[in-house]
């Protein structure tokens, strides 16, 4: 076989080392999939093999799961028909039935990350040993990218571990780390590195309780489920609450968290085999759906070509960025002081004073402390890491560093001072960067001498949770900064969308649209605790009131100041301006000062009661027996939505953006645009351009011209294009 290497010991103990070639890390390949019913027959045949031990021949991990590609497009090859599809989805579920009832003791070795289809093999084996390393996560992840587990999941976890805990770990798509997966009873046994092959030995050999037998607990006459099931008296409860539950996570708009319980609710009730199938069709079934396949898209194939780095400009050499100083040590500046020294990356962090410099560090320290004690770092690596990060105020230090990233205040005047001062200390070919969120880069470049240098490089924040950077080109950026600047983005092992210069770039300015629709609908007299509720039901993290506090009102306070200045004459307020302006000029700054558009003293969080003086109630929605009710409701999501998207369709036509992957999933990762759609430009070709075009003119007619959708949408409508048709990668290679 190619994926599976078998090695008999003389205790007839076979060793099956799970090694995918010319891969770094294990997936279920649809070649991995042909051969574990080879694998199967030859442990179940071979008279020599008393029992086997999996485990994997990398060093990165046991298995991160099915590969998605390869998996969507075999099920989906059929061509919409239902017995093939399902008979591509039952090949693993088949081949892992078949390995638990193939009658000879099974033990799994976990000597790395096992996710998805990865933790899915091991939990068809008979026991589990996993090795007592923190950097090791055990989980089923697959809701994160619109599905649920395929490969017996829903019903081997749910067997172990009762209806409750299974299903909340398989919504949230839960990891647990080793000695948290042995307590939840996920794993058998925790041993030190490099331990787990001699232990799943040892059980074999009958040298621990129960060892060597090779029957599930499931497949026993006396098994139950723990908890009890639909009809037990407790565990009826569980799919009671649990409904409520996941509509309050979902909203709806995930088909995969509803047949996700289905496939629970039905498979608990039945023998494993019928179970087994019961979620295969609910599987199949979720596959099938546009938001799966949306998300598989987005967050699946087009991240792991991002990350790759898929936009890299070609025939540049790769660079390895050694040492880079971080100008501003506020929150922002420190957060990318420490992903850096994690990525091993020498860092000078500079401010104006030693002390805003310490707190900077400080705030490194903290989160490396996080990490020490969950057993993620050494004491020894720890040391280093804070020791790679110097606080000071002095530009010398500056000397060597192959990229500068500044991170002060959102101001022309400050920006262009610490630009001429980095400069001065910068060999030729190093990159300057700057981390502003909103400020025209070419505009920011007219103060640096090498413009052919001078980049945007945007993070998020917080910077240590928020994986997207988005690079931004000034007019004169060259080939060689942008290849380099993905180079450092990688290192950091962030996902990189790069765009073209404009007032707000792609995400700030997108973003800002659902904040001042969110404004638009209070100016217009709706309730904020009515705009927030839409806002999540949209599939948006939070609702835009919520959010603006969480981005600070004083903020968009400045940013409204600076473009006002920029502009002049051509300066258009935007939605709710002088409701931020007086709650700023008040002493309201949001979350970060606890008050803004909420109060944040008490918990919960409450709705600020002075914001009925500046905004009163006027309007609101039916009862909910009313048919209209949810029309209102639809509509208030509608407009949320696309507003939003209307704005990315701008950015496209301007040549901000110019790839679908990068618009979609900078989208999602960014500002969180609702994760279900697959993200904007899969949102538009979702509901197909004429119809979009058509809901957003009726949008323009009654709302006003925010929602007029430029002519590039028309023109597509016309022809019966879509984005990922008329502008995919390939297509464009070709």
């Amino acid at each position: 076989m190619e994926n599976f290497k078998i090695d008999v010991d003389a205790d007839g103990i076979a060793l099956v080392t799970f090694d995918v070639p010319g891969r770094s890390m294990n997936t279920l390949t649809s070649s991995v999939m042909k051969e574990i019913p080879e694998l199967v027959e030859r442990i179940k045949t071979d008279d020599a093999i008393k029992g086997a031990v999996i485990t994997s021949g990398k060093a990165s991990g046991f298995c991160a799961g099915a590969d998605l590609g390869d998996m969507a497009g075999g099920v989906l090859s059929g061509g919409g028909d239902l017995q093939k599809a399902f008979d591509a989805g039952w090949k693993l579920n088949g081949a892992f039935r078949a390995l638990e009832t193939c009658g000879k003791p099974i033990a799994a070795a976990i000597n790395g990350l096992a996710l998805g289809g990865g933790l899915e093999f091991t939990l068809a084996a008979h026991y589990r040993v996993v090795e007592n390393d923190n950097k090791i996560q055990l989980g089923l992840p697959e809701i994160k990218v619109g599905l649920f587990p395929g490969g017996g999941g829903t019903q081997r976890l749910t067997r172990l571990v009762g209806v409750q805990n299974a299903m909340m770990a398989m919504s949230e798509g839960k990891s647990f780390r080793p000695n948290d997966a042995k307590g939840a009873g996920i794993v058998h046994e925790v041993v030190e590195k490099g331990q787990s092959v001699e232990a799943a030995k040892a059980w074999i050999k009958g040298k621990v309780e129960s060892g060597g037998k090779a029957v599930q607990p499931w497949d026993e006459k006396s098994f139950k489920l723990p908890g009890g099931g639909p009809y037990h008296p407790a565990g009826i409860q569980n799919f009671m609450v649990g409904n409520a539950m996941l509509r309050k996570q979902s909203y709806g708009n995930y088909p995969a968290v509803v047949n996700l319980m289905k496939a629970v609710y039905e498979g608990t009730q039945v023998p494993m085999d019928a179970a087994l199938r019961i979620e295969t069709r609910y599987f199949i079934k979720t596959l099938m759906t546009p938001q799966a396949q949306a998300m598989i898209r987005s967050l699946f194939l087009s991240k792991q070509e991002l990350d790759k780095g898929a936009v890299r400009p070609a025939g540049v050499p790769k660079s390895d960025p050694k040492k880079v100083t971080v100008i501003g040590a506020g929150m922002m500046g420190a957060g990318i002081a420490y992903v850096q020294a994690l990525a091993g990356i020498e860092t000078i962090l500079i401010d104006q004073t030693q002390e805003a410099a310490d707190k900077g560090k400080a705030h490194v320290e903290e989160l490396l402390k996080k990490r020490l004690s969950r057993g993620q770092l050494t004491q020894e690596k720890y040391d280093a890491l804070l020791g790679s990060v110097t606080a000071t105020t002095d530009y010398d230090l500056i000397k060597g560093s192959d990229l500068v990233i500044e991170a002060v205040f959102e101001n022309r005047e400050i920006k262009a001072d610490v630009t001429r001062r980095a400069e001065a200390q910068l060999a030729e070919g190093a990159v300057f960067g700057s981390n502003t969120s909103t400020l025209p880069i070419t505009g920011l470049a007219e103060a640096s001498v090498r413009p052919e240098d001078f980049i945007g490089i945007h993070f998020f924040s917080p910077v240590d949770k928020m994986m997207l950077v988005e690079i931004i080109l000034g007019e004169k950026t060259g080939q060689a900064a942008i290849a380099k600047a993905l180079d450092y983005v990688l290192k950091i092992k962030k996902t990189p969308i790069v765009v073209n210069d404009s007032r707000g770039f792609y995400t700030s300015r997108c973003f800002s649209t659902f904040l001042m629709e969110g404004m638009a609908m209070l100016e217009e007299g709706y309730g904020p605790a009515l705009i927030d509720n839409v806002g999540r039901m949209t599939g948006m993290p939070r609702g835009p009131l919520e959010m603006h506090d969480d981005v600070a009102l004083d903020l968009s306070y400045k940013i409204a100041k600076q473009t006002a200045l920029d502009l002049g004459d051509k300066y258009v307020p935007s939605e709710g301006a002088d409701i931020v302006a007086k709650m700023v000029e008040g002493g309201r700054f949001g979350r970060k000062n606890g008050k803004g558009f909420y109060d944040y003293d008490t918990k919960p969080k409450t709705i600020w009661k002075g914001l009925s003086e500046l905004a009163p109630t006027t309007k609101g929605i039916d009862q909910p027996e009313e048919p209209t009710a949810f029309a209102q409701i639809d509509e208030l999501k509608t407009r949320l939505l696309y507003r939003q998207a209307v704005e990315v369709a701008r950015c496209w036509e301007e040549g901000v953006i110019d790839d679908p992957r990068e618009a979609d999933l900078g989208a999602i990762l960014g500002w969180g645009f609702a994760p279900w759609t697959g993200g904007p430009i899969s949102f538009i070709d979702g509901i197909g351009l004429a119809k979009f075009v058509e809901t957003a003119d009726r949008l323009a007619a009654t709302y006003g011209d925010r929602f007029k959708v430029p002519q590039l949408l028309r023109d597509m409508a016309a022809k019966g294009e879509t984005f990922y048709g008329k502008f995919s990668p390939q297509k464009a290679a070709a």
